[in-house]
Parts: C-alpha cells; structure tokens; sequence
C-alpha cells in the first residue's frame, strides 16, 4: 500500500512538473533579433509557450511582437532604446508619446511587467546618456502613473562593470565616475519606486580571464570542493553568481541602500565559440543554465549569502544564436534554440528535472586555456563579392598590415581576393587582437590552427 501511495505521489509531481497546462516558469528569456536566419516572431512565442518559459525581454517595443504576445501568458519586458532616452529625458510630452504608442496600444492584454530605460548605459561613454538616464526613467514612470498604471516597474539594466570590484563581494562598491552623479539618483529612484536594480552578470566571462584560479565547477554551480570565505563579514560562497551579484548588494549599502531588490536582466553561458575562447561550449553551457534553473525556482528561494531566501526575477540569455552581433565568436552563439525551434541542448525552465534525467552531452575539450598558433583566414564558404570591403578595411586600417600583399612582395601571388583577404585577416588580427580585434570581418573570417603559409610568404599568428 505504502510503494503504490509512492507510486501515485510520484506520478501527480510528473504531471505538474512537466505539463504545459499547469507549470508556468518564472524563468524568462531574452530574445535577440539580430540574425538573418531566425523564425518568424509568430513562431518565436510558440516555441516560447511550449518551453514554459514565464517572461520574455525584448530590445525594444516592437509593435509586431507586442501585438503577438497579447493574449499569452507571458510577462513581458520591453525596453527604451539607448538612442531615444535624450529626448524622452527632455519632455514630458515625448515620455507620454512613447508610452502611449508602445503601452497603452497593447496594455494589459499584453502583460508588460517592466520597462528597461537603455541597455547597459553606463557601459559607454557618453556623459550626456548617464546624466539624461534617470530623467528619463523618472518622465516614463510619471507618465505610467498618470494613466493609473502601477505594476509596471521601471528599471535600466546595467552590466556588472559599475562595481569596481566584486572580490571579496564585501568590497564592493561603484566606480567612482558614476557613484556620486548617476548611481544615487537611481537608486533613490528605484527605492522610490520600489523596483528592480537590474543586472547583466556573466560568470562565464569572469572564470575565462582566468580559468586556472577559478575552479569551474564553482562556476557551474556543481558540487565542488571550492568555497570562498569572505572573512570579514563571515560569508561562505559555493558559486560564482552569488558572489558577483552580492558586489552589488554591498555597493548598494555603501551608498546607503539596503533594500532594493536585484533582477538579472541578463545571464547565460556560450553554447561555442572561437578557438581562443575557453569554455564556450554546449556542455558547460547546459550544465550552468540547468543548475541556475534549479537555484532560481527553488522553493523556499535561496537567494544569496547576503539576502538568503530573497527571490531573483532571472532572465536567461539567449533564446537564439544571433550570427549578426560583432566581436568575438562567443557573442553569436549563446542561443537555446536552433532557428527551427528544435534545442541546442536540452533544458526545463520549470527546474524540477533532475540532471540524470537528460541525454548524456560529450565531455567539453575546450575548458583548458588553448595552446598554440592560431591563424584568420577567409570562411570556406563565403560570397567572394563581399570580399573587397572587408580586405580594404584590414588594409586601410592595418597600418602596414598588407604591405607583403603589394606586387613582388613575397605574398602577392597567388593573385586573388580569397588569397589576398585571408593574408589580411591573420595580419590584422595578430597586429590588433591585444586591443580587441576579433577574427570575424562581417562574418567571413574563422580561426584555423592549419599554418596557411605558402612559399616565402608566411602568414602572421597568433599564439597562445
């Protein structure tokens, strides 16, 4: 009697685990447009509804998206645009507008939930955005009120970079550019408004600056035999993300904030990469989406060290690999999903699934610094008609980078633009990759580990 009430017990916590009717996540996802391959924003929600995902950000208020979304389930965040928080800054009137054409036309059949004023503003330098940033929240919350709404919460998220250092967490504190002129006026708006501070915080690249020093399993939220002791406050660390986001928390209270909450706006981990990049792979990449599920849905919450038992609204990044993002190979390929909506790798946003429950992934060969020569050549398969500008950038820009490929120089020959590029893709990279060059040139460059030399003519390297 006892094993068949177990058996029964056990079959109700599958069905609510894993039916699409009756498990909702509070897990969201952001969604990214910046590719030429990715499905319809139409099969996009689909694919969204059937992950059970909870929320969804956007990078804008994209009318057909919103329009999409009304009816669903979802909690929505729509976004500002960096270019337009000036002029919302400036006018009331303009604030209005903007909430009037990107809310109220879809509100509250489309359950927007939060609006981000900019993206990672203070990431830049641009003093006028940082002084025009609160105002600008401040213009979109009154207008919010004046229409009666009150659930929407106004936020920015920013990248963890406004805390100047997050180790040991205690020390944290904002950089002292902004902690006097932008960071008190904000948060004495979020306080006001009681609303999120919301942060973009990446482990991922954290651990890869130093992959030595920092035990991967504590990164990935696995069992592990590392723990940091931050000895002056008595607080014990098991994970990375714990300690990154109590920085913030202590640099709050260092201003005198003790109270606003944290969201993630952003977190992930790389699904690949280039050769250079450390760690980016599908395993690591499920492993740490998996475990950060599990923290951030269980039930009584967890927190952090510093606010034990406090719930973290978690938005996971990406939905999709974006192959139109610049810079390196690990900015194009975050995604969960291939545009066709099958999985990347596989992972339920719900957090009840155990990880012996999914498919065995292969064990990563990328989690040890590369070693070696690495060189830029041109992609097998690229449109040669796209060639000429990319080569004349690396040339024009190089600042002596083409001078072997002028006639009787030793890699003119053979003469053609595939040959000429790839010669000025691996010089331009190995002259500029120390200032954050990448191997990309709109695509049509890849790493190579095969020496590409020919002849007299050898092709500079990077090595590692």
């Amino acid at each position: 009697m006892y094993l068949r009430r177990e058996v029964f017990v056990f079959s109700l916590f599958c069905i609510f685990a894993f039916s699409n009717a009756l498990v909702l996540s509070n897990i969201g996802i952001n969604y990214g447009r910046l590719g030429n391959n990715l499905p319809s924003p139409y099969q996009t929600i689909e694919f969204l509804k059937s992950m059970d995902a909870g929320r969804v950000k956007i990078y804008d208020a994209s009318p057909e998206v919103l329009k999409l979304l009304s009816g669903t389930r979802l909690h929505v965040s729509i976004m500002v645009t960096n270019d337009q928080i000036s002029d919302i800054a400036s006018n009331l009137t303009i604030a209005d507008q903007w909430v009037q054409d990107n809310v109220l036309a879809y509100y509250p059949n489309t359950k927007i939930r939060s609006i981000l004023v900019g993206n990672e503003v203070l990431s830049y330098d641009d003093q006028k955005m940082w002084a025009d940033l609160v105002p600008a929240m401040q213009k979109i919350k009154k207008s919010l009120v004046s229409h009666n709404i009150h659930n929407i919460k106004v936020g920015t998220p920013l990248a963890i970079d406004v805390v100047e250092s997050i180790f040991p967490p205690s020390s944290g504190k904002f950089k002292d550019e902004i902690s006097d002129k932008v960071m008190i006026p904000l948060l004495k708006f979020l306080n006001g408004t009681k609303s999120y501070f919301f942060v973009d915080v990446y482990p991922y690249f954290t651990w890869s600056e130093n992959p030595t020093n920092i035990s991967l399993d504590f990164v990935l939220f696995k069992d592990s035999n590392q723990t940091y002791n931050d000895t002056g406050i008595g607080l014990v660390y098991t994970n990375l993300l714990d300690q990154m986001l109590d920085s913030v928390v202590f640099a709050m209270r260092k201003l005198g904030f003790e109270n606003i909450r944290i969201g993630i706006s952003e977190t992930g981990w790389p699904n690949g990469g280039d050769m250079d990049e450390t760690g980016a792979n599908t395993y690591n990449a499920a492993i740490y989406n998996r475990n950060l599920v599990r923290k951030m849905t269980a039930s009584p919450a967890i927190g952090t060290p510093a606010r034990p038992g406090v719930v973290i609204p978690t938005f996971l990044f990406s939905l999709y690999d974006e192959n139109q993002k610049y810079g390196p190979g690990t900015e194009r390929h975050w995604g969960m999903l291939n545009p066709n909506g099958t999985p990347i790798y596989e992972l339920d946003l719900t957090g009840v699934r155990p990880e012996n429950d999914y498919p065995q992934l292969q064990e990563p060969s990328n989690n040890k610094p590369f070693k070696g020569k690495l060189w830029c050549v041109v992609e097998t398969q690229v449109d040669t008609e796209e060639l000429g500008p990319a080569l004349d950038f690396a040339c024009r820009l190089g600042n002596g980078t083409c001078d072997e490929l002028a006639p009787l120089k030793s890699c003119y020959q053979p003469v053609s633009e595939v040959a000429h590029a790839s010669y000025a893709f691996s010089s331009y990279w190995a002259k500029f990759r120390d200032r954050g060059a990448s191997c990309y040139f709109n695509g049509l460059a890849v790493q190579t580990t095969s020496d590409p030399s020919h002849g007299s003519c050898e092709f500079p390297s990077v090595t590692l």
